[in-house]
C-alpha cells in the first residue's frame, strides 16, 4: 500500500512517516524543506519539491501512483498570517487545489488533511465538538477552513473520500529522541519552556494572567505527537475499508494551564528559569480543549500518551540532543 506524505519532514508528519514505515507501508514524503528536515525522514524516500511546481506534482503522482494521500505541508504559524495572509492563502489554500488537481487527475481518492483547531475560532463552549461553528479569527485558520469546505465539495462531486484531523496542541517527540519538534522560529509554549530550561533563552514570557481560569492563565489540550500519528493511520485504515469522508478532533478532552506547563517543564528538567508575566495577546481564547469523543467511538481511538510529565519529557529528552543539524 503506497501512501505519499506531503510535508512529511515537518514535526508532525515525520512522525506519522515513521509510524507508516514501521506498519509496512510504502512511503513517498514530498516536502520543500522550508521548514521540514531532511534527517527527519525515517522510512521511505523524500522528493524534494514544491506544492506550487503542478509539473513537480503530478510527476509524482505518476512516478509513485499512491494508494492514499496525507497532507501535512502548510505554513502554521498564526502572528504571521496576520501579517502575511496571502502567503497562507497561497501556501496552504492553493497549494492544496494543486495537489487535489493531482489527485483527481490520477484517480487517488483517499486523503488525509492536517487541520487545526484554529477553524473554532473563539468557541461558544468546551469542550468543543465538531459540530461547533466555524468561524476562524485569523488567516492561518481560514486558510484551513477553506480547505476543508474544498474537501467537502470536492468529495461531493468526485466521490473522493477524506479524513480532515482537527488537531489541539501537538506536543512531545519521539520517545527514542530521533525526531521531535524543531521550527524555525520556534512559537509554541513547550519548546519554549524547554529551551529557557537549557538557557537557550534567558526566560519566557506568560502572555495573560487574568483569565478566568483557576490560575488566571490560558488552558490547552496538549496531546502527543505519537498518539497524533495513531489517529492518522486509524483514518487510514477507515477509508481503505471503505469508510465515509468524517471530520475529527484530535485531543485529549482536558488541558492543562500555562503556569501548569511551565511547573511541569521545571519538575522534569529539575531547573528552574526566569518566568515574566505580560499583558495578554489578541485573540487568545482563555480555554481550548476538544470533544474527543467523536474519534474515540468511530475509529477506537486510545490515546497512549495523555500524561503531561511524559510529554514534557520526550520532549526534554529530544531537546537535549539538540535537535537536527543543518
Amino acid at each position: 500500500m503506497k501512501v505519499l506524505v506531503t510535508g512529511g519532514a515537518g514535526y508532525i508528519g515525520s512522525h506519522v512517516v515513521r509510524a507508516l514505515g514501521e506498519k509496512g507501508y510504502d512511503v513517498l514524503t514530498y516536502d520543500n524543506l522550508s521548514a521540514g528536515h531532511r534527517q527527519a525522514v525515517l522510512s521511505g524516500r523524500l522528493v524534494t519539491a514544491d506544492l506550487a511546481d503542478k509539473n513537480a506534482v503530478g510527476k509524482v503522482f505518476s512516478d509513485f501512483r499512491p494508494d492514499a494521500v496525507m497532507h501535512f505541508a502548510a505554513s502554521i504559524e498564526v502572528g504571521e498570517s496576520v501579517r502575511e495572509p496571502l502567503k497562507y492563502y497561497r501556501n496552504n489554500t492553493a497549494n492544496t487545489l494543486n495537489l487535489l488537481e493531482a489527485m483527481a487527475e490520477s484517480k487517488t481518492d483517499i486523503f488525509i488533511f492536517s487541520s487545526t483547531a484554529a477553524v473554532y475560532g473563539v468557541p461558544d463552549a468546551v469542550p468543543i465538538k465538531e459540530d461547533a461553528p466555524i468561524r476562524p479569527i485569523n488567516p492561518y485558520g481560514r486558510s484551513k477552513a477553506c480547505i476543508e469546505h474544498m474537501l467537502e465539495d470536492t468529495s461531493t462531486a468526485t466521490g473522493l473520500r477524506y479524513v480532515s484531523l482537527r488537531y489541539f496542541n501537538a506536543a512531545g517527540a519521539d520517545p527514542e529522541a530521533r525526531i521531535g519538534e524543531a521550527h524555525e522560529p520556534e512559537t509554541h509554549l513547550i519548546p519554549l519552556v524547554l529551551k529557557a530550561a537549557k538557557g537557550e533563552l534567558p526566560g519566557i514570557k506568560i502572555f495573560g494572567t487574568d483569565y478566568p481560569t483557576p490560575d488566571g492563565t490560558c488552558i490547552r489540550d496538549y496531546v502527543h505527537v505519537d498518539d497524533l500519528s495513531d489517529a492518522h493511520l486509524l483514518s487510514l485504515r477507515h477509508l481503505l475499508e471503505g469508510g465515509r469522508s468524517e471530520v475529527f478532533n484530535c485531543g485529549y478532552g482536558h488541558g492543562y494551564s500555562v503556569r501548569e506547563v511551565v511547573d511541569a517543564a521545571r519538575n522534569a528538567t529539575g531547573i528552574d528559569f526566569k518566568v515574566e508575566d505580560s499583558a495578554r495577546r489578541p485573540g487568545d481564547p482563555a480555554v481550548l480543549v476538544a470533544s474527543s469523543d467523536k474519534i474515540r467511538q468511530r475509529l477506537g481511538w486510545t490515546p497512549r500518551h495523555d500524561d503531561l510529565a511524559y510529554i514534557i519529557k520526550t520532549a526534554w529528552n529530544w531537546e537535549r540532543k539538540g535537535g537536527f543539524k543543518r
